[in-house]
């Protein structure tokens, strides 16, 4: 699902909401979001997950089309953990959706 997706999804759902105003509560959710992990804090969502910043180390690396060695600074990346309860319902989900047969 695309932000464009979800924004629509959620102003069908609440047409009491003008989907400009349901356009604003997504963006606004999502950067809050970004500051807070810009900031370094931790964002927890109960029941869905949380967004922590992991620290990727300096390194060297390889270029892969001449395998000179590069060296790649320290970086911070975005990581999300789901909460239990979207595990257990995309679990539950998926166990009661068949699998598509796949032919070779």
């Amino acid at each position: 699902m695309t932000r464009s997706e979800l924004i629509a999804e959620l102003a069908s759902a609440n047409p009491h909401l003008r989907a400009q105003d349901v356009e604003l509560i997504v963006a606004t959710v999502f950067d809050e979001i970004s500051a807070a992990l810009t900031r370094g804090e931790r964002v927890e969502l109960r029941g869905f997950g949380a967004f922590t910043i992991k620290r990727r180390d300096a390194r060297t690396g390889r270029n892969p089309r001449t395998g000179e060695a590069v060296p790649v600074d320290e970086k911070a990346v975005p990581f999300f953990k789901a909460g239990k309860e979207l595990r257990e319902r995309v679990n539950t989900q998926a166990v009661a959706r068949p699998r598509a047969k796949v032919s070779a």
